[in-house]
């Protein structure tokens, strides 16, 4: 039996991957703008790959506690369908983003323990979607894209206000698992399907697809 499961590629940095994405069935295409990631895009080689994204799959921008400034030159250059906040922006700056650039805005919400769930209440009530991400490790110098994963039984069978999407540490090898152990309709994948930090692998993509709808 397979799945509808909608997948969120994140920190493409090549055009290549994008026809790679598409073709293995990506529902959104992420792009990132945090510097210190090493799938970060400046903003002139994230315009060339947003417009190469196939009419259809949602290009989402990964900004992280970014200021107006920063968010006004992306949303004027780069062609996007929605804004990820992984900062730690607060409920009145997702209302704010979401007034202020007409876009859909999806917080992220690291998950370590019980006690982070309340979050997902709070942001459930002003973004358009939620991402449930592992919490980044003691020391990290980003707070995603960390290829770490957290209990997925603190939110199995949970459900929040607005469309929720698993993300931490996904892999071809594991996604079917946290699929069935939480009840997500939809996954985001960074590391999961690439060779080296930032380059995507063709036939990892369609593995991880694969492994999500069944």
């Amino acid at each position: 039996m397979t799945r509808d499961i909608r997948i969120k590629m994140c920190g493409l940095t090549r055009l290549p991957d994008v026809a790679a994405a598409a073709d293995a069935g990506a529902a959104y295409i992420g792009l990132n703008f945090f510097p210190r990631s090493p799938r970060y895009l400046e903003i002139d080689a994230a315009r060339e790959i947003a417009q190469a994204v196939p009419e259809g799959i949602a290009k989402v921008a990964l900004t992280v506690d970014a200021d107006d400034a920063v968010l006004d030159a992306l949303t004027a250059r780069v062609p996007l369908d929605m804004l990820q906040l992984h900062g730690s922006e607060s409920a009145a700056r997702v209302t704010e983003v979401k007034a202020r650039y007409g876009l859909p805005v999806m917080k992220v919400v690291g998950i370590a323990e019980a006690a982070d769930l309340a979050q997902l209440e709070t942001y459930g009530r002003v973004a358009d979607q939620l991402l449930v991400d592992a919490k980044p490790p003691k020391g990290a110098d980003r707070p995603g894209g960390n290829a770490v994963a957290f209990d997925w039984g603190l939110i199995a069978g949970r459900r929040w206000p607005v469309p929720w999407m698993l993300a931490g540490g996904l892999t071809p090898q594991n996604v079917a698992e946290a699929v069935r152990a939480t009840g997500a309709r939809q996954v985001d994948v960074a590391s999961g399907i690439e060779t080296a930090p930032g380059v995507k692998d063709a036939g990892l993509m369609r593995a991880f697809v694969r492994a999500a709808q069944q």
